[in-house]
């Protein structure tokens, strides 16, 4: 049964049409994830169902006594107030409610007052709000001025769970939340009980909570059943067959322009019918809306840099008492793309900084390669003059840019990153946080460099976007940073990972987030089982036994092949499990169908499971 739902919905700014006759339904205990490109009014909507604004034409409708909590991406905080007191604002009603009856104020139906309390549980609001706290991890004297953007967020979440309503609308609730973090909103919206509508542009997070995703695109929601890995399969296919349609749709309309122009014969004997058909046809292609054009990507790396990019040997690095960086040791080469994954507050930028030469370490050496031209994407947009026009922020004081040998005028440069020329000379700060970080990306490919530094640069993306910034760097031929919580987008671009392990210590893994995720649960597997063998009593003595010749036990046939065959079998499972992350990464796997999806995701997560079963065997046969 649909709790909220909108039917024949139109909305407009200026010219654009953001709504365009649009129908959308949410099912209770639905998990719905909207997407759709920048620009095309995901927030908008998002505010109509809250309430916060209005159709130009349509119908919301909602189950009466339904409440929903709308979270915007920027929550508005009381900076000087506790932690308590900002979640409270989530029962206000109940604390309202409670301090009427304590009054008890004569002009005050106190019989329905106490019924309304009863009725939404207003006697124990401080204890919904402690509980609420307990499970967000976050302590309730603290001073929301003084948090992170990750720990407001969370404060954001808990003013919104702690009302306990019917419907949850979410802005992006991932953007500065940290991996861990994101791992435990996941469980965390998996267990309401609600229904649920977010944005948000992480994959993997879709993947892991959406049980729907609708799409706004042109104006219209399309709803698809499943996680984003399920949609992927089906718009492939939508697409393919809307292109087709098209192709032959235009095909008649040109045979038939022709036929209506021929000469004086064929006016004598044409059809009324067909006439009316083919001005028809006309006004069906004047209205339709096609797919809008692709963000072109292109990067010139300048001068290759030395082969070594940066040597740190032993490096720390402290603030006051506190240590942000003990005794790191790497090596970082030309074209390797280094993911730096760590909670908010870890130290990432301080590492990033001293990799690069910005910052010296406490001890320590650091070597740097020669001919570096580095280039910042940073996360806060603050190199943006919201007050400069974006052919200004692009090409101050020319028209005309140069991107390797190539000269464009600033329109055409700008119209790859889909900006319309119109847009050229508007002032920066009239785009919305997605277009923000589109013109970071225009200015920032259009500087030569051979090193990218790429701090959070997936928030406000559309997905689009980011699939085509992921095949941008993974064919980039200079060396790349890139601080990020996008697990997917991580995966598909770097090499190598430099991770922080607690206590100041940063360790330094090979391949993707998934491979790093994959070693260190063996090696907390393997560690948790050595400990209870380490930590059992020390029996007594034994009474001395003569002497003897201490000889290992001999293997058996059978327990000899076993060890002979255990590196084949682990070197065919990696191998398979290559071509596993491959297909994933990919896009083929994506068009084979919901259920080829699954075999394949699931198939990668038995591989762990087995690889880790012959390692431990192949320890307790060496042992023997």
């Amino acid at each position: 049964m649909a709790v909220l739902s909108l039917t024949n919905a139109h909305l407009a700014f200026g010219h654009v049409a953001l709504l365009d006759g649009a129908n959308f339904a949410l099912e209770t205990g639905e998990r719905v994830g909207l997407i759709g490109r920048n620009g095309t009014g995901k927030s908008s909507l998002l505010k109509i169902l809250a309430g916060l604004e209005k159709l130009d034409d349509g119908l919301l409708q909602q189950q009466q006594g339904l409440t929903n909590v709308y979270v915007p991406q920027e929550p508005e905080l009381r900076g000087d107030a506790t932690i308590f007191d900002v979640v409270s604002e989530g029962v206000a009603e109940a604390k309202a409610l409670r301090e009427r009856y304590e009054r008890h104020d004569e002009n005050d139906d106190l019989a329905w007052v106490q019924e309304r309390i009863e009725h939404i549980g207003a006697w124990n609001w401080e204890q919904r709000v402690d509980e609420t706290l307990h499970r967000l991890g976050l302590d309730g004297t603290r001073l929301v001025g003084s948090l992170s953007g990750g720990l407001k967020k969370r404060v954001a979440l808990g003013r919104a769970l702690v009302a306990q309503p019917d419907v949850l609308l979410l802005d992006e609730p991932t953007n500065h939340l940290d991996l861990d973090a994101i791992t435990w909103l996941e469980g965390l919206l998996n267990d309401f009980k609600g229904s649920l509508l977010l944005i948000t542009h992480d994959r993997a997070f879709l993947d892991n909570v959406a049980n729907r995703i609708v799409e706004l695109d042109r104006g219209q929601l399309r709803g698809y059943p499943g996680n984003f890995a399920a949609f992927q399969a089906a718009k492939a296919y939508e697409l393919e067959n809307e292109a087709l349609f098209n192709a032959r749709f235009d095909k008649l309309l040109a045979q038939e322009e022709i036929w209506i122009r021929k000469g004086v014969e064929a006016r004598r004997t044409r059809s009324v019918a067909r006439i009316q058909r083919l001005e028809a046809m006309r006004l069906a292609h004047a209205a339709r809306r096609d797919v809008q054009g692709k963000v072109k990507l292109d990067i010139d790396t300048g001068g290759a840099s030395g082969k070594i990019v940066a040597e740190l040997e032993d490096v720390s690095k402290s603030f006051g008492e506190r240590a942000i960086v003990r005794g790191f040791t790497t090596t970082i080469l030309r074209g390797d793309k280094v993911g730096l994954i760590g909670p908010n507050g870890a130290g990432k930028t301080t590492l990033l900084k001293m990799i690069l030469g910005e910052l010296p370490p406490d001890s320590g050496t650091v070597r740097l390669g020669s001919r570096l031209t580095v280039a910042y994407f940073d996360q806060m947009r603050d190199t943006l003059n919201l007050d400069a026009t974006l052919a200004d922020t692009i090409s101050p004081g020319s028209e005309w840019i140069e991107i390797g040998t190539q000269k464009k005028h600033v329109k055409s440069y700008l119209g790859d990153f889909l900006f319309s020329p119109a847009r050229a000379n508007s002032p920066v700060r009239t785009l919305s946080g997605g277009e923000r970080n589109r013109l970071l990306l225009a200015r920032l490919f259009a500087r030569p460099a051979n090193v990218l530094v790429l701090d959070e640069p997936t928030n406000d993306l559309d997905i689009e976007t980011l699939e085509l910034l992921e095949e941008l760097l993974a064919d980039y031929d200079g060396t790349v940073f890139l601080v990020s919580h996008d697990r997917r987008f991580l995966d598909n671009v770097v090499t190598s990972t430099l991770v922080y392990e607690g206590d100041a210590r940063w360790r330094e893994y090979e391949g993707s987030v998934q491979d790093w995720l994959t070693q260190s649960k063996r090696a907390a597997a393997l560690q948790a089982k050595a400990a209870p063998a380490a930590a059992a009593p020390t029996p007594p003595p034994a009474p001395e036994p003569a002497p003897v010749v201490a000889t290992k036990r001999k293997l058996s046939y059978k327990e000899q092949r076993e060890l002979d065959e255990i590196p084949k079998q682990i070197a065919a499972l990696e191998a398979e499990q290559t071509q596993l992350n491959a297909l994933i990464a990919g896009s083929e796997l994506y068009t084979q169908g919901a259920k080829r999806i699954a075999e394949v995701t699931e198939r990668a997560a038995e591989i762990d499971t087995e690889l880790l079963a012959l390692m431990e065997r192949w320890e307790v046969l060496e042992a023997k």
